[in-house]
């Protein structure tokens, strides 16, 4: 059940990249971030967190920088197609949105933003499990 609601969400987010890009700023992903990090998971702010310094790339294309937007609006979003309160698999949507829009911006990767993103993460959390940043990394491949 939760797997067609996740591939639904991913779905979602790239049919509506206007509607959920208008949700996103630097204030409200930080905060959402800070607030509900720990809940969300380390896969889901590490995912979040390279998508944020991908797009700070002037090599990304918009049309890539409105994905990435989109799906970092959808994340920030507490109601979606799996809410956020919901345990355990209210982030699961937003791991899958997020995602998807690395697959897509994968070649906008680099080790700076890894390196960005890894720092940021451990500075809020704290040493970060080594297995979920794999996990992540190992979907740009």
């Amino acid at each position: 059940m939760y797997e067609d609601k996740e591939n639904a969400a991913a779905q979602e987010v790239i049919d509506n990249t206007e509607k959920y890009s208008k949700h996103f700023s630097e204030d409200s992903f930080f905060s959402k971030i800070l607030k509900y990090g720990k809940t969300a998971g380390m896969k889901v702010v590490f995912a979040a967190l390279l998508l944020f310094y991908a797009m700070k790339s002037d090599k990304m294309p918009l049309s890539d920088k409105a994905l990435v937007v989109a799906a970092l609006g959808y994340f920030i979003l507490p109601i979606d197609l799996i809410p956020d309160f919901i345990p355990i698999a209210g982030y699961a949507d937003d791991l899958t949105a997020l995602y998807v829009a690395l697959k897509k911006v994968t070649s906008y990767i680099d080790n700076e933003t890894i390196t960005q993103a890894r720092d940021k993460l451990t500075g809020w959390f704290g040493a970060a499990d080594e297995n979920d940043i794999q996990s992540v990394l190992n979907i740009l491949l």
